[in-house]
């Protein structure tokens, strides 16, 4: 892709653009956003992704615009793994429902700064030495082992680090409103808030370890994976109230990621196979019959998996709130029984 400075300047200055409305529209004045207003804003985001994606395919091929939605798909789902966690630390912090836009906000930003600084280090990784496919590859691999064995219920708000963060600094003990620090008997005090942002920042920078090296396995662009982020970040406050219910229904998600990953981190590594130039592996000669996994295979194998992880998920949750029903019911039938022997037998004790 022939991007010139001038498109990357533009693309920035609009995404910034976003983010600031976003912001004095909706974030400025706390309160929690109805459903209406989420679902409007969802589709909006998502259907302007969508549009994005179907220009770079009519400007500069279709070969691009695959990889664009194969790293948009990769990206939103990945983001929404990254808003389960959120979920777990706002949980864990209690933050007030009106003040956890502010809280989303704040960790969205965050999560689009970090990930811009690893896109540029990836490009020029990859621009510089080719091994680095390998190391990519080899990290994904890990990671989707990872994903798929990780302990769900773990909360970052506990973890060593965020104990670290309150021995070193003064932190009370109330929020006090949406402010980050306050003022108490003539000394400074961190409020949990405060708190909330440190440990999203946390769990951001994990996340763009692994959201990274995922898409950079999709596309060489920088142009398509900074959008690509951009557009999965986009409009990931109003998912999160949209379908807050819902995240804590996919409890096949974790796998469905660790599929993908595990399957861009294999394709990374027929990728530095093919042009391998390290001297230690093949005598530095590219190893040309490792196949090269085509992008519209790539997008239809992820589209795949989320679709499966999602479908399987509700159907689990699903025959899991019928059992659970089943067995309530099954508990006061035998509750009403034991009460109505009880009576009769009490009766016959007073005849």
């Amino acid at each position: 892709m022939n991007i010139t400075p001038l498109v990357w300047i533009i693309t920035i200055a609009v995404t910034i653009a976003f983010f600031v409305y976003e912001f004095f529209a909706h974030v400025r004045k706390p309160h929690e956003p109805t459903i209406g207003e989420s679902a409007r804003w969802s589709a909006f985001y998502i259907g302007l992704a969508l549009l994005f994606g179907v220009g770079i395919g009519t400007v500069s091929g279709w070969t691009y615009g695959g990889e664009y939605f194969a790293g948009y798909l990769t990206e939103k789902a990945l983001s929404i793994d990254n808003l389960f966690v959120f979920l777990i630390v706002m949980t864990g912090f209690a933050v007030p429902r009106m003040y956890q836009q502010k809280v989303l906000m704040i960790g969205i930003v965050i999560a689009l700064i970090m990930r811009g600084g690893f896109i540029a280090l990836g490009a020029t990784l990859i621009e510089n030495f080719s091994w680095i496919f390998y190391l990519f590859g080899a990290l994904l691999l890990f990671l989707a082992y990872r994903q798929a064995f990780a302990q769900g219920d773990h909360n970052p708000a506990n973890g060593r680090f965020m104990r670290f963060v309150r021995r070193i600094l003064p932190v009370s003990d109330e929020y006090n409103g949406d402010r980050l620090t306050v003022h108490r008997d003539g000394k400074r005090f961190f409020t949990p808030m405060f708190l909330v942002i440190i440990a999203i920042g946390f769990v951001d920078l994990i996340f763009a370890v692994d959201s990274i090296p995922a898409i950079y396995g999709l596309t060489e662009e920088a142009y398509i994976v900074f959008t690509a982020n951009a557009f999965a970040l986009m409009g990931l406050r109003q998912l999160y109230f949209l379908i807050g219910g819902l995240l804590e229904r996919l409890v096949y998600l974790a796998q469905g990621l660790a599929v993908i990953l595990a399957f861009i981190g294999v394709k990374l590594v027929l990728h530095a196979m093919h042009v391998n130039e390290l001297p230690f592996i093949n005598g530095g000669e590219p190893m040309l019959w490792a196949p090269e996994i085509p992008i519209w295979f790539s997008l239809v194998f992820i589209g795949a998996t989320i679709a499966v992880a999602t479908v399987a998920s509700l159907m689990k949750t699903r025959r899991d709130d019928r059992r659970d029903a089943l067995d309530n019911s099954s508990s006061v039938s035998a509750s009403l029984t034991t009460d109505t022997g009880l009576t009769t037998d009490t009766q016959k004790e007073h005849s």
